[in-house]
Parts: structure tokens; C-alpha cells; sequence
């Protein structure tokens, strides 16, 4: 009965943490140093796979079975840095960061975060979260309705 509030819940907590990535990158788009000394910050991504709890069974109603995760909502597989997209070289000899020595002397290496794209990302994911939202206030309704029915 509460499953669609269960498989809601998930999205409701994978786009947050989506959400949560997205302002880190966007905070630290100017970051050219970090405290592990690799060089300027490196965007991050959030991978999302669909909950895997459920086995492969058949039964009357679904003679070919249901596949595994079928129904179960989604969960965060990990949060990995983007390597492949490059960072941006912006010449500042005066900046602390500057690249010394070579032919990118003077040239300071900024991170790979696209303000645009973060935006435009984060706003997708405040969109599923309403989405996700609007399902459980959904579900909630259909469960007062059932209640009304039940005591009539």
C-alpha cells in the first residue's frame, strides 16, 4: 500500500543529493587549488541506478516474471569526478596559481564546472523532486479518499 510513497522517497532523496553535488560544484567554480594539492577542483557527477531488491518470479498475472528493480525507485551508485571534460586556462601572471615554468607560463588552470550546465542540470533535478513530491501528496490524497470510503 505504501510503496508508491516508498519508491518516491528514493527519488526524493537521490535528487537531493543531486542537488546538494550541483551547489558544491557551483561553489567552487573559481577553486584552483585544492586541499589535496591536484591541481583546480574537478566537477563531480551523480550516478543513479534503479534499487535492485526484488528477484526474478513468475506468477499468473505476470507469466514472463518481473525483472529484478522493476517498481523499486532509484539510489546514488556513487559521485565520481569528471576527468574528461578539461579545465580552462586563463592567462593571470599575477595570480598565486599561475603555472611557472613552460609554455603555459603565466596561465592559471581553472575547474571544469560550466555554470550554465550546473544550472540547467540543477533545475532537472528540482523538477523530478517535485515530481517525486507530487506523487506522495498524490498517494496521501488517494489514501484519505480510501479512508472517507471505508467510513461511509
Amino acid at each position: 500500500m505504501f510503496e508508491s510513497i516508498n519508491i518516491a522517497s528514493t527519488g526524493l532523496t537521490a535528487q537531493r543529493l543531486k542537488m546538494d553535488v550541483i551547489s558544491n560544484n557551483i561553489a567552487n567554480a573559481t577553486t584552483t587549488r585544492t586541499t589535496e594539492g591536484d591541481g583546480p577542483y574537478r566537477r563531480k557527477r551523480v550516478v543513479m541506478q534503479p534499487v535492485n531488491t526484488r528477484t526474478r518470479y513468475k506468477s499468473p498475472v505476470y507469466p514472463f516474471g518481473l525483472r529484478a528493480g522493476d517498481g523499486q525507485g532509484v539510489r546514488v551508485s556513487k559521485i565520481e569526478r569528471d576527468e574528461q571534460t578539461n579545465t580552462r586556462l586563463v592567462l593571470d601572471p599575477s595570480h598565486p596559481d599561475a603555472i611557472k615554468v613552460g609554455p603555459k607560463k603565466g596561465y592559471v588552470e581553472y575547474p571544469n564546472v560550466d555554470i550554465v550546465t550546473e544550472m540547467v542540470d540543477m533545475i532537472a533535478a528540482s523538477r523530478s523532486y517535485e515530481a517525486n513530491s507530487q506523487v506522495i501528496a498524490g498517494a496521501k490524497a488517494m489514501f484519505q479518499a480510501a479512508m472517507q470510503i471505508g467510513r461511509a
